[in-house]
């Protein structure tokens, strides 16, 4: 059987074998990150879109939505230029 499909693998060996894991998933303090099915703070992409989310679409500082999500403002910024996910405005 293929890795790919292995069902034995959790999404935490998932996340770490596509480079995606949050190796600090207690410092995301958004609420909605705990005990949601959904949202995951160990998910390192959907913790960047929601900071990013949060900033674009929330209108919070940058400054806010890096404490909030556990990064620093230079990892926004990076997040921000790397981006190309639709729904964020510019």
């Amino acid at each position: 059987m293929s890795a790919k499909y292995d069902s034995k693998r959790t999404k935490t060996d998932v996340l770490i074998e596509e480079g995606t894991f949050n190796p600090t998933p207690e410092k995301v303090r958004d609420p909605k990150f705990r005990g949601s099915e959904f949202f995951d703070p160990h998910d390192a992409v959907q913790v960047k879109y929601e900071m990013l989310r949060r900033v674009s679409i929330d209108k919070v500082s940058v400054t806010e939505a890096s404490d909030e999500y556990g990064v620093s403002r230079p990892t926004y910024y990076q997040a921000k230029a790397n981006s190309t996910w639709p729904g964020l405005p510019d």
